[in-house]
């Protein structure tokens, strides 16, 4: 596991997405994730539209079921499939200014419900989900075998869970570590950056089984070439973006200056872009299951504590 040199808890990670929200918004969009380029001639729009398709492919969502979107962040996702799949989708988001915007999503079908709190104490009811994923946001959970562990508790029997996920190789350099993966966690509010292996070892230690795993990162390099051009238009367009730089109260403006990092960690593999498909289990003696999941059986609505 990469770990940043100074430890990034959920209040950092709330904060950073709270202070760079319009930033967000301006250079990436409702979507707060890479796009997918399966031809390559799809537009930006298109693309982190695509992405979404490809995690609703794994979940092999069916009209009327109970969907968790761990991380939702503007609900951008979540509004998409609830339209386009007429289920019901709950989204957790721990930034007040995220969960504001995402509040006011009204699908033409299906329903989004989106609730401002951590992951790790989400107050759901167990078994309440037919399926869940998390489209980059696991990198931003400190306690990663807490996130799995949930994720079973709250999903019924044979559900799926789908993780997009940003990568660390599996042996890096030292350079890398130093000048590219540690960098992007500190700058980036990543408490840590697991690897495949890791990823693949808290899953089934949560019981979960491995459906498939697949290497997106040639399909998704774009993303940052793109958030580049926008950035380098605002900086010469927008004084706003000139300030930030400038800003000693505004210590997430940091996040700057990760951008060709990251486009430089996937263009040279030392990070890597995975979406993983796991079952969740119905548990057995050799599988580590977490006390308060012993009694889970079928669904139950997802009803969240106050």
């Amino acid at each position: 596991m990469i770990t940043p040199l100074q430890a990034q808890s959920a209040d950092a990670v709330r904060r950073h997405y709270d202070d760079l929200s319009d930033v967000y918004r301006e250079i990436w969009g409702d979507h707060l994730h890479h796009g997918y380029w399966r031809t390559g001639k799809e537009n930006q729009r298109a693309a982190v539209e695509a992405l979404v398709d490809l995690v609703a492919e794994q979940l092999q969502i069916s009209s009327g079921q109970a969907i968790g979107d761990i991380g939702c962040g503007y609900g951008a996702a979540a509004q998409h499939l609830a339209e386009h799949h007429d289920i019901a989708v709950t989204g957790l988001t721990i930034s007040r200014k995220q969960a504001h915007v995402a509040a006011a999503i009204q699908p033409t079908a299906g329903s989004v419900n989106i609730l401002e709190r951590d992951w790790l104490a989400n107050g759901l009811s167990d078994g309440c989900f037919d399926g869940a994923y998390a489209i980059e946001s696991t990198e931003h959970i400190a306690d990663k075998q807490a996130f799995f562990d949930e994720a079973w508790r709250t999903l019924r029997p044979e559900g799926r869970l789908v993780v997009c996920a940003w990568l660390a190789n599996n042996d890096p350099s030292s350079f890398s570590i130093r000048h590219l993966l540690e960098p992007i966690c500190r700058e980036g509010r990543l408490p840590g950056m697991g690897n495949r292996n890791e990823y693949e070892k808290m899953a089934g230690t949560a019981g979960f089984s491995l459906i498939s795993f697949t290497d997106l990162s040639g399909n998704v390099a774009r993303t940052w070439p793109i958030c580049m051009r926008r950035l380098l238009v605002k900086f010469l367009t927008d004084g706003r973006y000139r300030a930030m730089i400038f800003d000693p109260a505004l210590e997430d403006r940091i996040f700057l200056r990760t951008v060709p990092r990251l486009m430089i960690a996937l263009q040279t593999g030392a990070m890597r872009y995975g979406i993983f498909a796991w079952r969740r289990e119905s548990g057995s003696m050799d599988i580590k299951v977490p006390a308060s999941t012993a009694s889970i059986g079928t669904r139950t609505e997802c009803n969240p504590s106050p």
